[in-house]
Formats: C-alpha cells, structure tokens, sequence
C-alpha cells in the first residue's frame, strides 16, 4: 500500500481538480475539451514516457526539448527543401535521435559522467545543430501532413480524437508493457535501486543504460514528429524548457526522483494534471499563463516532500522502528588460575 501512495495521491489530486474545475466550469467535463487536452499535450506525453524510465533508472535527460526543436527542423527541411517523402524523413530522423541517444548512454556508462552533465551537453548540441540548419520558422506544406490533420475519431457529445492523440495513448500502453511486463523493465527498476547491486546480480548494466537513453531520444524524436503534426512547422526554438515539463509531470506521477519506483500509469495522470492546469486557466480568462508554472511548482514541491517522507518512513520500518544501535558486549572475563606452589601436586 505505502508504495503505491505517490500514485494514489496523485490520482485523487487529479480528480478532485477535475470534479472543482466542472463545478466551475461544467463544458470542461465534455468529450471536447477532454479530447482537446489529450491533444494540446501529446508530445509533452510521448516525452514523459522516455523520461519515466530515465527516472527510474536513477537517470535525468535534459536533451528532449532539443531534440524535439532538431526533429521538427529536420522534418521541414527534408520534406519542404530536399524533396524527401515524408515516410522517409520520419525514419531518418527517428534513426540519428536513437543514435544520438545511443551515444550519450554510452558516455555516461564507459566514461562514468553523469547523466545530468552528458545530457546537458547533448542538450546544446542538438539544439546548436537544430541553429545551424534553419533560424526560421519553416512551414511544412505536405498533403500527409492535411491527411493527419483532418483525420480523428468521432466520439460521444462531439468530441474527437485526433492521431496525434491516439499515438500518445498508444506509447503509453506498449511504455506500461515494456516497464511493468518485461526482463528490461525489471532491469530498469534494478538499475534505479543502485547500479552495483545491478552488476552484482548479473544485470548488464552497459546494455541496459544504452538501451534507456536510445529510447528517450527516440521517443523524443517521435514527440518531435507529433508536434510537426500539430504546427504543420519546424522551428528551432521549439521546446525551450519543454524538459523540465516532461521531468515535473513524471515526478508529480509519483517517479521518485532517486530512482527505483514509478509507474507509467502516474505518469499518464501527472500528464492530465498540467493539461487540466493550462484548461481551467483557459476558461477562467483572467489568470495569467505564468500560473501554470506556479501551480506545477507547488504540486512538484509537495510530491518531493512527500516521497522524501515515505522514503524515511520505510526506512525507519525496515530498522524496527528506531535508529540501529550496537549492541555492548561485555568484554570476556579472565579465570585466573590458582598459583602452583612447587612440589605441591593438584589433588
């Protein structure tokens, strides 16, 4: 029970929003605005999936939002200046971010660099390069990209789920698959609860850290190809912060930040919470956007709290309820033996 409480916090918070914003305002519990939510944070959800086996994994990946802003240059350069179809550019650009990804987890478990400071520079890099290709805001002009905007599944009181949605529900199904219901999953949780027990218990901890930070690029990449989708652009200041987003929401999930617990399910409703965020601040009117930060700040601060006193509680528990003492042990007491007297023989 205790370790499923982060996520259990996180989904009465979530519900207990959703239930005061329709109180306020009841269009906010329709389909539509539902659906448009789903939509509006996409990327942002196919991100939030890589990073949670970051996460668990002990990791952080700061290069995601520039990864993103390289996609999206890339996808409107390749299909609008050098002619390739779209399919194409989709597998050329999915293939450099898993080896970009590739890379970096290489680094970080050949050179023993953190994670926090090889990602960081992968982050100038991508976003230099993203630069270096185009300053401008490109327009991608294609008939697939028409096609995707046009299409979307029809719902009950006249909501609709746009691909892009679809594509973001569907990472999140096959990322709880991989995290909960396989060996690499279970290697990911290993690798979080501390990378010498990992290698002690046969884990190959190389493969396994490469393996993670190929999928966050990758899926970085295809959050990159989903925000295309949804600008029908590419520009290189796309997603400027967008990774420290992607990491609030994981937290707020219910990831702990140390690494070795979290859920892909928590991770799906910390998502829902800042969309929820941005849609009552949008109704309101009056607020500012800024209060979309504030608010997240507050929620990312009281779940760190709060994971710092379940990790505090279990230890305690797992002394027995109180600091470990040494026990005393009194010193072994010496037997004299009795004085030989000579020539007196011991009856």
């Amino acid at each position: 029970m205790r370790r499923h409480l982060p996520v259990i916090v996180t989904t009465a918070v979530f519900l207990l929003g959703f239930l005061f914003c329709a109180l306020q305002y009841p269009n906010i519990a329709s389909t539509r605005v539902v659906m448009n939510l789903i939509t509006d944070n996409a990327f942002l959800g196919i991100l939030a999936v890589g990073m949670t086996f970051v996460i668990i994994s002990g990791g952080i990946d700061l290069s995601v939002g520039s990864v993103v802003a390289f996609t999206t240059v890339f996808l409107a350069l390749g299909i609008g200046s050098w002619g390739l179809p779209p399919l194409l550019a989709f597998c050329l650009v999915l293939a450099i971010c898993a080896l970009f990804g590739a890379a970096m987890g290489a680094i970080i478990h050949h050179f023993d660099v953190p994670p926090f400071i090889v990602t960081l520079a992968g982050m100038f890099l991508a976003r230099g390069v993203a630069f270096l290709l185009s300053t401008d805001s490109l327009p991608i002009d294609d008939a697939l990209y028409q096609e995707v905007a046009a299409f979307s599944l029809r719902l009950p009181g006249g909501g609709r789920l746009r691909i892009i949605g679809i594509i973001m529900l569907a990472t999140f199904v096959l990322g709880g698959i991989l995290l909960h219901y396989t060996r690499f999953g279970t290697n990911v949780f290993a690798l979080g609860g501390g990378r010498d027990t990992t290698a002690l218990m046969g884990i190959r901890t190389g493969r396994t850290t490469i393996a993670i930070y190929t999928l966050s690029s990758l899926l970085a990449g295809l959050a990159g190809i989903v925000f295309s989708f949804y600008t029908a652009s590419g520009y290189s200041l796309t997603g400027v912060g967008v990774e420290l987003d992607t990491i609030a929401a994981v937290v707020i999930g219910g990831t702990l930040l140390s690494g070795g617990a979290g859920s892909m399910f928590g991770t799906f409703i910390g998502i829902l919470i800042q969309g929820l965020i941005q849609t009552y601040i949008t109704f309101d009117g009056s607020l500012s956007s800024w209060w979309i930060k504030i608010v997240t700040g507050i929620l990312l601060f009281l779940f760190i709290v709060l994971q710092q006193l379940l990790t505090h509680l279990a230890t305690r528990a797992a002394s027995g309820g109180h600091a470990a003492t040494t026990p005393v042990v009194d010193p072994p007491k010496t037997v004299r033996e009795p004085a030989r007297v000579p020539g007196v023989q011991g009856q």
